[in-house]
């Protein structure tokens, strides 16, 4: 397993509730020449729900389960039919329920955030400067890049928007 010393003590800290220090592309920048090419191209292929790369697949068990719940719970307060998922943990199901009581979808988005940020922190572990540090930091600035998608006013914009063009529906009929 290669060590990345200067590379993962040059990287700034990622926190769940900060903002990206860097965007996932100066990251890429910044690894394209101290790791190996096949490392590179997991790294440049990476998404929440890969399989490949070192410590990605056990990400994408914790991943899958949180997944799985989420749709579960949704359903169910939905109405709907969903697939109890089998390897349900006391933890994810107490964060789930936890989001899907938030106020609002930014604050449940958080739960969420903060929930992932703790897992992969359990998965690095002990690992220092290494390929499952390196890969752990890359999972979280795909998770903080994904969260950067939500903009409070610009929801509420669009939700008015939305609730508008219904309200003129009805009307009409």
């Amino acid at each position: 397993m290669a060590a990345y010393y200067y590379l993962i003590s040059s990287l700034p800290d990622l926190k769940s509730d900060g903002e990206m220090p860097l965007s996932y592309k100066e990251f890429l920048d910044l690894c394209e020449s101290q790791v190996s090419p096949d490392k590179f191209r997991l790294l440049k292929e990476l998404t929440l729900s890969s399989t490949e790369g070192p410590l990605v697949n056990e990400w994408n068990r914790v991943y899958g389960s949180l997944t799985k719940e989420l749709n579960y719970q949704r359903s169910m307060k939905l109405g709907k039919t969903y697939p109890n998922p089998a390897d349900k943990e006391f933890t994810t199901v107490q964060v789930v329920s936890s989001a899907l009581a938030a106020k609002d979808p930014l604050e449940a988005e958080k739960i969420m955030l903060d929930y992932e940020f703790q897992q992969l922190d359990e998965l690095v572990g002990l690992h220092m400067f290494d390929d499952y540090v390196l890969f752990g930091y890359a999972v979280k600035l795909k998770l903080l890049e994904r969260q950067g998608c939500f903009d409070h006013d610009k929801g509420k914009s669009e939700f008015r928007q939305l609730l508008g063009e219904v309200q003129q529906r009805v009307y009409t009929l």
